[in-house]
């Protein structure tokens, strides 16, 4: 079993590379944070001082960063990836980000025999922690054959939906999902505090039918208790929906919702509540109706 890459030690990434620890994989990680590096090391991975001295010691590389800047600089900006990537070797990207720069860096990649996958997650920091990320991959049939062993160690849900870029398209639409449904949730909620009616007992009573879901399990307790303490911040999902609407209309494809929903997310954002759980969203139907779903002050 040769050495795993992995860049990106932040929120997902970190307990995503301790899974693999975990799993017996060897690691070289690189991050621009020491204290991650040194935390995974302490762990039993090794540091490496660049992404192109990462692609030198593994045949396979692993990044989790922000969005597509970042994503690009490291594959192949100075010191990237692509500097010292040796023909055959293959990058995972498990970042979320736009499936054209997915593309456009695929297509530099291969000029030198690099192969390519994008292989965005859904489920937010405890999923990560647990191992049972839902893992939608782009890329060649058999590159995902050689990869998926890796990927399991780190999702319960490891699915190909096409050639490379359709990982990060499944992504969107899934981010898609998930915005509307928290804001419909909210809007719930927020309904029946203002009609007399306990959020909480609204929940048990719909939670088993057409209208429960794993968001409304998920984020409905948070709400209630009035905890915001992010698994997925508002700004990382004001991210997710600007590629879904730069994609879409890119392709003629109108997202009303979605846009409606992103507007919400920009409103809060100005709150200064870009850092909270993407579960805050109730907090701007609070404002609106004047009344409070939440059982704790905040």
């Amino acid at each position: 079993m040769g050495k795993i890459g992995f860049i990106g030690l932040g929120i997902m990434g970190k307990p995503m590379s301790k899974n693999l620890l975990k799993a017996g994989y060897q690691l070289v990680v690189y991050n621009r944070s020491r204290a991650a590096v040194e935390e995974l090391v302490a762990a039993g991975a090794e540091a490496a001082g660049s992404p192109r001295e990462v692609a030198e010691r593994c045949d396979k590389f692993i990044t989790m960063l922000p969005n597509s800047p970042e994503v690009k600089e490291v594959a192949l900006g100075p010191k990237g990836l692509i500097e010292g990537a040796r023909p055959g070797s293959i990058l995972i990207d498990m970042s979320s980000i736009d499936p054209y720069v997915t593309r456009e860096i695929a297509a530099e990649l291969a000029k030198k025999g690099v192969r390519m996958l994008d292989a965005p997650v859904s489920g937010s920091e405890p999923k990560a922690i647990q191992g049972t990320l839902a893992i939608m991959v782009g890329g060649k049939e058999e590159d995902f054959a050689e990869c998926y062993p890796l990927l399991k160690a780190m999702g319960s849900s490891v699915v190909r939906v096409g050639d490379i870029g359709a990982g990060n398209v499944a992504k969107l639409a899934n981010q898609i999902i998930v915005a509307l449904n928290m804001a419909a949730m909210s809007e719930a909620l927020v309904l029946a505090a203002k009609a007399g009616v306990d959020p909480e007992l609204l929940y048990q009573a719909i939670r088993g039918g057409l209208a429960g879901s794993a968001v409304l399990d998920m984020k409905t307790p948070m709400v209630l208790a009035g905890n915001f303490k992010p698994g997925f911040r508002i700004n990382l999902h004001i991210k997710d929906l600007a590629n879904a609407l730069a994609a879409a209309h890119g392709i003629g494809v109108p997202l009303p919702l979605t846009s409606l929903v992103m507007e919400i997310f920009q409103s809060l954002k100005v709150d200064g509540l870009g850092e909270a759980d993407h579960s805050a969203i109730v907090r701007f139907y609070e404002k609106m109706a004047q009344v409070k779903v939440r059982k704790e002050p905040g």
